[in-house]
Protein backbone atom coordinates (compact mmCIF):
# COMPACT_ATOMS: atom_id res chain seq x y z
CA UNK A 1 0.00 0.00 0.00
CA UNK A 2 1.17 3.71 -0.50
CA UNK A 3 2.32 4.81 2.33
CA UNK A 4 0.88 8.19 2.00
CA UNK A 5 -2.42 6.32 1.14
CA UNK A 6 -1.72 4.27 4.40
CA UNK A 7 -1.34 7.87 6.48
CA UNK A 8 -4.10 9.41 4.92
CA UNK A 9 -6.41 6.13 5.83
CA UNK A 10 -4.84 6.40 9.90
CA UNK A 11 -5.11 10.21 10.13
CA UNK A 12 -8.82 9.16 9.06
CA UNK A 13 -9.43 6.70 11.36
CA UNK A 14 -7.74 8.69 14.25
CA UNK A 15 -10.23 11.75 13.68
CA UNK A 16 -13.23 9.48 13.93
CA UNK A 17 -12.42 8.20 16.95
CA UNK A 18 -11.79 11.35 18.47
CA UNK A 19 -15.38 12.71 16.88
CA UNK A 20 -17.05 9.57 18.17
CA UNK A 21 -15.32 9.73 22.08
CA UNK A 22 -15.56 13.66 22.40
CA UNK A 23 -16.54 14.63 25.38
CA UNK A 24 -19.91 15.98 25.95
CA UNK A 25 -19.20 19.04 27.76
CA UNK A 26 -18.38 20.31 24.49
CA UNK A 27 -21.87 21.34 23.80
CA UNK A 28 -21.71 23.88 26.29
CA UNK A 29 -19.27 25.96 24.82
CA UNK A 30 -21.48 25.74 21.34
CA UNK A 31 -24.73 26.58 23.31
CA UNK A 32 -23.28 29.02 25.29
CA UNK A 33 -22.02 31.03 21.73
CA UNK A 34 -25.21 29.88 19.52
CA UNK A 35 -27.36 31.95 22.36
CA UNK A 36 -24.98 34.19 23.90
CA UNK A 37 -24.86 33.13 27.31
CA UNK A 38 -28.61 32.04 27.55
CA UNK A 39 -28.76 28.14 26.79
CA UNK A 40 -25.87 26.15 28.61
CA UNK A 41 -25.20 22.66 29.64
CA UNK A 42 -23.83 21.91 32.86
CA UNK A 43 -22.77 18.57 34.55
CA UNK A 44 -22.85 16.76 31.01
CA UNK A 45 -21.95 13.07 31.12
CA UNK A 46 -21.36 11.13 27.97
CA UNK A 47 -19.90 11.95 24.68
CA UNK A 48 -21.37 14.10 21.48
CA UNK A 49 -22.98 11.33 20.66
CA UNK A 50 -24.69 9.85 23.63
CA UNK A 51 -24.98 11.81 27.00
CA UNK A 52 -26.77 13.41 29.81
CA UNK A 53 -27.07 17.17 31.49
CA UNK A 54 -28.95 19.87 32.94
CA UNK A 55 -29.88 22.23 30.11
CA UNK A 56 -29.91 25.74 31.91
CA UNK A 57 -32.07 28.57 30.56
CA UNK A 58 -30.47 31.88 32.25
CA UNK A 59 -31.09 35.60 32.45
CA UNK A 60 -29.12 37.92 29.88
CA UNK A 61 -26.65 38.61 32.86
CA UNK A 62 -26.23 34.73 32.35
CA UNK A 63 -26.03 34.60 36.83
CA UNK A 64 -29.50 33.04 36.95
CA UNK A 65 -32.19 30.61 35.66
CA UNK A 66 -33.99 27.46 35.35
CA UNK A 67 -32.57 24.01 34.52
CA UNK A 68 -34.36 20.80 33.35
CA UNK A 69 -32.61 17.34 33.22
CA UNK A 70 -31.49 16.44 29.28
CA UNK A 71 -30.50 13.66 27.75
CA UNK A 72 -29.41 12.90 24.06
CA UNK A 73 -28.69 9.75 21.27
CA UNK A 74 -27.66 10.77 17.98
CA UNK A 75 -28.93 7.97 15.11
CA UNK A 76 -25.47 7.38 12.99
CA UNK A 77 -28.00 6.14 10.63
CA UNK A 78 -29.34 9.08 9.83
CA UNK A 79 -26.39 10.69 8.70
CA UNK A 80 -27.04 8.57 5.22
CA UNK A 81 -29.85 11.24 4.62
CA UNK A 82 -27.18 14.27 4.85
CA UNK A 83 -28.27 15.08 8.14
CA UNK A 84 -27.73 13.65 11.73
CA UNK A 85 -31.05 13.00 13.77
CA UNK A 86 -30.87 13.18 17.75
CA UNK A 87 -33.26 12.03 19.87
CA UNK A 88 -33.37 14.21 22.75
CA UNK A 89 -35.18 13.89 26.05
CA UNK A 90 -35.87 16.18 29.14
CA UNK A 91 -36.95 15.18 32.59
CA UNK A 92 -37.02 11.11 31.94
CA UNK A 93 -38.19 9.14 31.18
CA UNK A 94 -40.12 11.96 29.33
CA UNK A 95 -41.09 11.30 25.69
CA UNK A 96 -38.39 11.89 22.92
CA UNK A 97 -38.81 14.64 20.19
CA UNK A 98 -36.52 14.36 17.36
CA UNK A 99 -33.74 17.18 16.69
CA UNK A 100 -32.21 16.92 12.83
CA UNK A 101 -29.17 18.59 12.39
CA UNK A 102 -27.83 19.23 8.94
CA UNK A 103 -25.32 22.01 7.56
CA UNK A 104 -27.72 24.92 7.05
CA UNK A 105 -30.57 24.17 9.12
CA UNK A 106 -31.67 22.65 12.27
CA UNK A 107 -35.10 21.46 13.17
CA UNK A 108 -37.29 20.36 16.06
CA UNK A 109 -40.54 18.65 15.77
CA UNK A 110 -42.78 16.54 17.81
CA UNK A 111 -41.97 18.61 21.05
CA UNK A 112 -43.51 18.83 24.20
CA UNK A 113 -41.72 20.65 26.90
CA UNK A 114 -42.52 21.60 30.25
CA UNK A 115 -40.65 24.90 31.71
CA UNK A 116 -41.63 26.85 35.36
CA UNK A 117 -43.31 30.37 34.52
CA UNK A 118 -40.16 32.23 36.16
CA UNK A 119 -38.49 31.47 32.34
CA UNK A 120 -40.83 34.03 31.10
CA UNK A 121 -39.40 36.83 33.33
CA UNK A 122 -35.99 35.40 32.26
CA UNK A 123 -36.97 35.50 28.46
CA UNK A 124 -39.09 39.13 28.91
CA UNK A 125 -36.62 40.92 31.38
CA UNK A 126 -39.61 43.53 31.97
CA UNK A 127 -41.79 40.73 33.57
CA UNK A 128 -39.06 39.19 35.93
CA UNK A 129 -39.97 41.85 39.08
CA UNK A 130 -43.30 40.19 39.27
CA UNK A 131 -42.23 36.65 40.35
CA UNK A 132 -44.35 34.94 37.78
CA UNK A 133 -45.99 31.59 38.93
CA UNK A 134 -47.64 28.76 37.26
CA UNK A 135 -46.76 26.39 34.44
CA UNK A 136 -45.33 27.20 30.61
CA UNK A 137 -46.28 24.51 28.36
CA UNK A 138 -44.33 24.30 24.91
CA UNK A 139 -45.69 22.27 21.85
CA UNK A 140 -43.45 22.36 18.92
CA UNK A 141 -45.10 20.97 16.19
CA UNK A 142 -42.50 21.87 13.59
CA UNK A 143 -39.71 24.68 13.77
CA UNK A 144 -36.91 24.93 11.16
CA UNK A 145 -33.92 27.65 11.69
CA UNK A 146 -31.70 28.59 9.70
CA UNK A 147 -28.90 31.30 9.32
CA UNK A 148 -31.52 33.90 8.21
CA UNK A 149 -35.05 32.45 8.28
CA UNK A 150 -36.95 30.74 10.72
CA UNK A 151 -40.27 28.28 9.79
CA UNK A 152 -42.89 26.36 11.24
CA UNK A 153 -45.37 26.85 14.24
CA UNK A 154 -45.51 26.37 18.44
CA UNK A 155 -47.63 27.05 21.11
CA UNK A 156 -47.04 28.40 24.63
CA UNK A 157 -49.42 27.85 26.76
CA UNK A 158 -49.26 29.80 30.40
CA UNK A 159 -51.06 27.43 33.05
CA UNK A 160 -52.61 28.74 36.55
CA UNK A 161 -50.44 31.85 35.91
CA UNK A 162 -50.25 33.93 38.95
CA UNK A 163 -47.65 36.63 40.27
CA UNK A 164 -45.73 36.87 44.21
CA UNK A 165 -47.00 40.17 43.76
CA UNK A 166 -50.64 39.40 44.51
CA UNK A 167 -53.16 37.44 46.40
CA UNK A 168 -55.24 36.41 43.06
CA UNK A 169 -54.41 33.28 42.53
CA UNK A 170 -54.87 32.09 39.74
CA UNK A 171 -54.81 35.06 37.43
CA UNK A 172 -55.81 32.98 34.41
CA UNK A 173 -54.78 30.47 31.59
CA UNK A 174 -53.46 32.27 28.25
CA UNK A 175 -52.10 31.17 24.96
CA UNK A 176 -49.02 31.97 22.92
CA UNK A 177 -48.81 31.14 19.12
CA UNK A 178 -45.98 31.24 16.97
CA UNK A 179 -45.71 31.19 13.40
CA UNK A 180 -42.65 31.59 11.55
CA UNK A 181 -42.12 32.77 8.11
CA UNK A 182 -38.94 33.53 6.74
CA UNK A 183 -37.22 36.65 8.36
CA UNK A 184 -40.47 36.78 10.87
CA UNK A 185 -41.66 35.34 13.93
CA UNK A 186 -44.96 36.46 14.47
CA UNK A 187 -46.94 35.76 17.68
CA UNK A 188 -50.62 35.63 19.03
CA UNK A 189 -51.82 36.32 22.61
CA UNK A 190 -54.99 35.03 23.79
CA UNK A 191 -56.66 34.63 26.86
CA UNK A 192 -58.53 30.83 27.40
CA UNK A 193 -59.85 31.88 31.00
CA UNK A 194 -59.38 34.25 34.05
CA UNK A 195 -60.54 37.72 35.87
CA UNK A 196 -57.57 38.82 33.87
CA UNK A 197 -58.35 39.00 30.25
CA UNK A 198 -54.58 39.47 27.56
CA UNK A 199 -54.73 39.44 23.90
CA UNK A 200 -52.00 41.18 21.54
CA UNK A 201 -49.58 40.29 18.74
CA UNK A 202 -46.30 41.16 17.45
CA UNK A 203 -43.15 40.29 15.40
CA UNK A 204 -39.82 39.60 15.43
CA UNK A 205 -37.55 39.96 12.81
CA UNK A 206 -33.95 38.67 12.32
CA UNK A 207 -31.41 41.64 13.41
CA UNK A 208 -34.36 43.69 15.45
CA UNK A 209 -35.52 43.68 18.69
CA UNK A 210 -39.19 41.81 19.18
CA UNK A 211 -42.09 44.24 19.09
CA UNK A 212 -44.98 42.93 20.78
CA UNK A 213 -48.53 45.18 21.91
CA UNK A 214 -50.57 43.42 24.60
CA UNK A 215 -54.03 44.59 25.94
CA UNK A 216 -54.96 43.97 29.37
CA UNK A 217 -58.67 43.75 31.18
CA UNK A 218 -59.62 43.10 34.49
CA UNK A 219 -63.15 41.94 35.49
CA UNK A 220 -64.37 44.90 37.87
CA UNK A 221 -64.81 42.88 40.75
CA UNK A 222 -60.85 42.17 40.90
CA UNK A 223 -59.79 46.08 39.45
CA UNK A 224 -58.83 47.14 43.10
CA UNK A 225 -56.63 44.58 43.51
CA UNK A 226 -55.27 44.09 39.90
CA UNK A 227 -54.84 47.91 39.05
CA UNK A 228 -51.44 48.06 41.09
CA UNK A 229 -49.84 45.04 39.70
CA UNK A 230 -50.29 46.02 35.88
CA UNK A 231 -49.28 49.56 36.36
CA UNK A 232 -45.97 48.45 37.65
CA UNK A 233 -45.50 47.41 33.73
CA UNK A 234 -48.45 48.87 31.69
CA UNK A 235 -49.73 52.31 30.76
CA UNK A 236 -53.55 52.32 31.94
CA UNK A 237 -55.95 53.45 29.45
CA UNK A 238 -58.82 53.52 31.53
CA UNK A 239 -61.18 51.71 34.39
CA UNK A 240 -59.24 48.05 34.37
CA UNK A 241 -57.88 48.42 30.81
CA UNK A 242 -53.72 48.48 30.41
CA UNK A 243 -51.92 48.54 27.76
CA UNK A 244 -48.31 46.56 27.77
CA UNK A 245 -45.28 47.08 25.09
CA UNK A 246 -42.80 44.36 24.71
CA UNK A 247 -39.27 45.10 23.25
Amino acid sequence: MNRWLAIAIGLGIYAIALLVTAPATLLDGALARASHGRLRLAQAEGTLWSGTGQIEIRDASGRSGVAKTVAWRVMPQSAWRGRLVCEVTLDQPGKAFPVAVSLSTIEVSNADINVPATVLGLGVPKLGPLGLTGDVLIHIANLSFRRDAMNGTATLQWLAAGSSLTTVAPLGDYELKLDGEGITLHAYLRTLEGPLWLDGQGAWKQGTNPAFLANARISPEYQQQLSPLLRLIAVERGEGRFELQLN
